[in-house]
């Protein structure tokens, strides 16, 4: 099983770094009373990864869902799952994640516990390893553990409070970071719709992760033809 589910991550990994661009729906406002109908809309729609924020109530105010969605959710779809932990202490879950089902784990830079010893921790777990700042975070603080990842998270509002803005910031830290770190995989949160991707893009992100945008309209396919017009050609 675990050699299994570490193809899996592999596989899906790799279809993330093939993407020009991948747009993944943040779950956080599907309807969870009927997970199987939501994702089966999403795959009818063309979505091609799925996003799952977790908050702990305590790294962000705010409290949402653990293992066993994302282990329902694994049982529901074949899709890459990208679970970003907005967690105060996230190496005492991260095997616990990866056995539900998770294929790439994001954390905080802001946690207090080295960063890169939990990167680490994620790389010997067999899945795919994120890195996730906070719009005040400035990326000189985090260059000694991009080496370990292979995806990092840009936030374009601060984690865990709805309701936020778009913060600029973020087109700042994605250009740098693609210049000075073409190899990373550069994802986007916060605020991504029709009228902030284009921006994301050109600056170097290749994943948005959308929720308001897709979530709040009823057709979803829909949604998501109009992010990927609003994206340059």
């Amino acid at each position: 099983m675990a050699e299994m589910d570490a193809s899996r991550s592999d596989q899906a990994m790799q279809r993330l770094r093939a993407a020009d661009f991948m747009v993944l729906p943040s779950l956080l406002l599907c309807d969870f009373g009927d997970l199987r109908r939501e994702i089966a809309r999403l795959e009818e729609a063309g979505v091609q990864a799925l996003h799952l924020d977790v908050m702990d109530g305590h790294f962000v105010p705010n409290l949402t869902y653990g293992m066993p969605i994302v282990e329902g959710i694994r049982r529901l779809t074949e899709l890459p799952i990208d679970v970003h932990l907005m967690v105060s202490d996230p190496a005492k879950y991260v095997q616990q994640f990866v056995d539900a089902g998770s294929d790439c784990l994001t954390i905080h830079a802001e946690i207090e516990q080295d960063a890169s010893e939990v990167l680490q921790q994620i790389r010997e777990a067999g899945v795919g390893v994120g890195l996730a700042v906070n719009p005040e975070t400035r990326l000189e603080t985090v260059q000694s553990a991009l080496s370990w990842c292979d995806l990092f998270l840009v936030m374009s509002v601060n984690a865990g409070f709805g309701g936020q803005s778009f913060n600029p910031v973020a087109l700042d830290k994605l250009s740098q970071l693609k210049e000075s770190h073409p190899q990373l995989l550069l994802e986007v949160d916060g605020g991504v719709n029709t009228s902030t991707i284009s921006a994301c893009h050109e600056a170097g992100a290749r994943l948005f992760v959308v929720g308001s945008a897709i979530f709040g309209l009823a057709d979803y396919r829909i949604a998501m033809e109009q992010l990927h017009d609003a994206l340059p050609t």
